[in-house]
């Protein structure tokens, strides 16, 4: 009895079999195949990005190492002599003060207004989708035909803005040939076409607020403005992320609103570091220098980016 008993506990204790090697084999097969479907999906997107954004860097940086001007047969290599002469150069310097305040003018004007925009939105007003509407219309219109139209505001002699002026006795300025007046006037043009995305964008990130939330700070007591800066600031910071983001990669790449109204003057007033890549290529032939510059750019808005994942996303709530 006590060897029966014991061949059926050794019965028991005995392990299961593995897995036939055909179920292995058959899990190796389904991964390949899984694989080769999603290569055949993703080469075509993959090879257009390499063809059409890493391949343009590549010959940026090259072009940056020599000296051409369009018309010689071929570049001739002149190593970093473009980048020193860069970062030599007072206009250079000027170039990027104008940048920089060009940037950040342009993105905390459009973020502010846009959220304040968004806010008066959200009550749902009388007449909120027709302004809604028309405040995002500009963000669609193309850059050189909203050049054109604040150029006629802006004239001191026959704009809308000449008849302001003159409502409150004053003489409008010289918007556009005047020094001190075009970085203003490109500025004032450039916040009105883009906040209206932001606005856009920071109501849709409202309108998905979780609403338990907002009511139960309702009840606990909070007013408007406590609701607004504790609860829906924090809860916004993903949108507020994004479009930090996307509106200074739109800000460092402006282009149409000053080739249009003033052309990077008067006397390089408003010469951005997007339109010095231009004139020195386009106007000047130089196209090294102007690739120095473009790589300059890259680097930049490459830096501003990692930047802002490595240390401003840690204070985004999702």
């Amino acid at each position: 009895m006590a060897t029966v008993a014991e061949e059926h506990v050794g019965v028991q204790r005995t392990p299961h079999p593995s897995p036939p090697r055909r179920h292995s084999v058959l899990h190796q097969r389904r991964q390949r195949r899984g694989a080769a479907l999603f290569a055949l999906f993703a080469f075509p997107n993959l090879a257009l990005i390499a063809v059409f954004a890493y391949w343009p860097v590549l010959e940026n940086l090259y072009l940056s190492l020599t000296n051409w001007d369009f018309i010689s047969p071929e570049p001739i290599f002149i190593g970093l002599s473009n980048y020193a002469q860069l970062f030599t150069s007072s206009t250079f310097l000027d170039v990027m003060v104008t940048t920089v305040t060009w940037v950040v003018v342009v993105v905390g004007a459009s973020l502010v207004l846009g959220i304040a925009l968004a806010s008066l939105f959200s009550m749902k007003l009388p007449g909120t989708a027709a302004v809604t509407g028309i405040v995002f219309a500009p963000h669609v219109i193309a850059g050189a035909a909203i050049g054109a139209v604040w150029l006629f505001i802006f004239d001191p002699n026959y704009g809308l803005a000449r008849t302001l002026f003159e409502a409150v006795g004053l003489t409008s300025p010289s918007w556009t040939t005047d020094a001190s007046w075009a970085l203003p006037a490109l500025l004032i043009v450039s916040i009105w076409k883009g906040v209206g995305f932001v606005a856009i964008v920071y109501l849709a990130g409202m309108q998905g607020l979780p609403s338990e939330v907002l009511e139960a700070a309702r009840l606990d007591g909070a007013n408007r403005w406590r609701l607004f800066t504790r609860i829906v600031l924090p809860l916004l910071s993903p949108t507020t992320f994004f479009l930090v983001i996307t509106q200074t990669i739109a800000a460092f790449q402006a282009f149409d609103i000053i080739a249009i109204m003033t052309g990077g003057g008067p006397a390089s007033a408003t010469t951005t570091l997007s339109w010095f890549i231009y004139e020195q290529a386009f106007q000047r032939s130089n196209v090294g220098y102007s690739a120095a510059a473009g790589t300059v750019m890259f680097v930049i808005l490459m830096v501003i980016t990692m930047l802002q994942f490595r240390y401003v996303e840690r204070k985004v709530h999702y």
